[in-house]
């Protein structure tokens, strides 16, 4: 069974965009990147035909060997705080990103079918305001299949 060769990474990179490039290309050897607090940066701008001004296309970095798993949100200049690579070695594994379950724009939800075997990969960021765990904490949801979950919580201790 596959699941139990994955090898997975996860990392805070507080929006340093040459962290994550290097991630990308010198964590090869692992199958999934859980990022946390992502560099999102002007891709290109493109014609819009709304309106007479150019709309700007906003994205993380990118890499030829791993495919990305974005959380995109509806609302201009909110981003998502979680984004998950997938090694592109691990693509016929039918990854999907599930908004279903929970549609927050730092968890990303990642259902993986293998096998018969159905799972969920969990990336999860919280402020220092606790907007996500609040959110989890007033969602009744009840996964029993979760292989992984990684999280920033940014809890401080006040003792």
């Amino acid at each position: 069974m596959i699941l139990k060769f994955l090898k997975i990474f996860s990392q805070n990179v507080c929006k340093n965009r040459l962290l994550t490039d290097t991630l990308l290309e010198n964590y090869k050897n692992f199958n999934i990147l859980f990022i946390q607090e992502p560099s999102w940066s002007i891709i290109q701008n493109i014609l819009s035909s709304m309106s007479e001004e150019e709309e700007e296309i906003i994205g993380a970095p990118n890499h030829p060997l791993w495919t990305m798993f974005p959380r995109i949100s509806n609302i201009k200049n909110e981003h998502s705080r979680v984004l998950i690579y997938i090694n592109i070695r691990l693509i016929r594994l039918c990854f999907s990103l599930q908004r279903d379950i929970f549609n927050h724009k730092d968890i990303n939800l990642l259902f993986l079918f293998n096998h018969s075997i159905m799972c969920f990969l969990v990336n999860i960021y919280s402020d220092d305001h606790q907007f996500t765990l609040k959110y989890l904490k007033s969602t009744e949801m009840n996964l029993n299949n979760i292989l992984i979950m990684t999280r920033d919580f940014n809890i401080m201790d006040n003792n």
